[in-house]
């Protein structure tokens, strides 16, 4: 048995954490983009074993979810209770709270170890202590983030000015290294060439000021203004976006990294 306690969603003990999206937890499920299945095929071809992955700040669990036909169970862990709340149940997967640094998993569990736009949150020496201690000789780390999404020319600098401009000093200081394309963050293990992947989703003009809605420097806007920043845009997006109800295609190019253990 990989985890040290049975059932689809348990809590662990509390530890704290950088937490910037237990208050969205719900907007996080609704407007969230999902990967693509390319990326979960590409990163399972190169395992050996495919009997136990672990996604390490699930979140609502896409990542999990999205690794479900490639292995035969999957442990999601989040530091956040909220969103695992939020989590759909699969009967392939059990969700744990715990945080990234210390999971209830035995040692040499696991065949790989996911993190979807959440490894610039960790301390990473803690982490990787961690990953080196549960995943099986051989195994792999698959660590992704993606920035800002491509629209249109027009809708792109609304977003960029709502991105940089309005809610730009929000942002953590570790949101740094999703610009940085995860170019700059340790990543000591044997790295492994990727393509290129994206993420693209037909989304209405209310889906992606929802999505905006999701951001941690919107939220921390939020928290010193009280009011939502969104607003102050949602003139121009709609000038820039045209027939509200017509869809656009989103693009966010995804960033992959992915070790040996």
């Amino acid at each position: 048995m990989a985890a040290r306690s049975n059932g689809t969603k348990k809590r662990m003990a509390d530890t704290p954490f950088k937490d910037h999206f237990s208050k969205q937890a719900a907007a996080y499920q609704t407007y969230r983009p999902h990967y693509p299945e390319a990326l979960f095929r590409h990163i399972a071809s190169h395992v050996s074993r495919h009997e136990m992955a672990w996604d390490c700040a699930t979140g609502n669990g896409q990542a999990a979810h999205g690794m479900v036909p490639f292995f035969d169970k999957i442990i999601a862990t989040d530091a956040s209770e909220k969103q695992i709340e939020q989590a759909a149940p699969h009967r392939q997967i059990e969700y744990l709270i715990a945080p990234a640094e210390d999971v209830p998993l035995q040692r040499q569990s696991m065949d790989l170890v996911l993190v979807a736009q959440a490894l610039h949150w960790f301390d990473w020496p803690k982490f990787y202590d961690e990953v080196r201690r549960v995943v099986r000789p051989g195994g792999l780390i698959a660590a992704w983030c993606y920035g800002i999404a491509h629209i249109t020319p027009a809708v792109d600098t609304v977003m960029n000015y709502f991105y940089r401009e309005i809610v730009g000093t929000y942002w953590p200081a570790e949101r740094a290294h999703i610009e940085a394309n995860f170019n700059i963050i340790p990543f000591p293990f044997q790295r492994i060439p990727t393509p290129d992947f994206a993420m693209t989703a037909e989304w209405k003009m209310i889906h992606l000021a929802g999505y905006f809605s999701t951001w941690s420097a919107t939220q921390r806007y939020k928290e010193a203004h009280a009011a939502d920043p969104v607003d102050e845009i949602r003139a121009d997006l709609q000038a820039a976006w045209g027939d509200a109800e017509q869809p656009h295609t989103i693009t966010w190019p995804i960033h992959l990294l992915l070790g040996r253990i």
